[in-house]
């Protein structure tokens, strides 16, 4: 077996092909997002909060598909920055916008909108989304 052959199965591995989208994805995203002094996943969190004000801790957690764990430490550190408060509602704590997180919304929008247009560029607008569906589709189906 030659080594070309060898490494033929890379190219047909679910695995390590999504592991090169996402780095390939996380670095053009980390790019647009540096405008906003924040990563990527805050920059979606404070979309969420923005858009939804009184958004509960689960249904973020939900919606960017991490732990409850990790939500709190994005949270921690949005919080300590100043662009996200917390409230405590009953058992329930929902996120709230600051004035500052507010003020930020937009600049956060045109790294989101730079990043699609960015790709789409290089991809097509057409098989961007069709990726996209792809990938929800299959992501849905392998958590079940």
């Amino acid at each position: 077996m030659s080594d070309q052959d060898s490494f033929e199965f890379l190219q047909s591995c679910l695995y390590f092909n999504t592991n090169r989208l996402s780095r390939a994805i996380t670095r053009m995203a980390e790019e647009e997002f540096s405008v906003t002094g924040l990563t990527p996943m805050y920059g979606y969190l404070i979309r969420l909060v923005n858009g939804i004000p009184g958004i509960t801790q689960k249904e973020l957690a939900d919606k960017l598909y991490i732990t409850a764990s990790t939500l709190t430490r994005f949270i921690d550190k949005l919080e300590g920055k100043g662009l996200v408060e917390r409230k405590v509602s009953g058992k329930t704590v929902e996120v709230h916008p600051t004035a500052k997180g507010l003020e930020l919304g937009e600049t956060i929008r045109k790294a989101s909108k730079n990043l699609e247009k960015r790709y789409e560029e290089i991809l097509g607008s057409e098989m961007a989304r069709e990726l996209s569906r792809n990938i929800e589709n299959t992501s849905r189906k392998l958590e079940n």
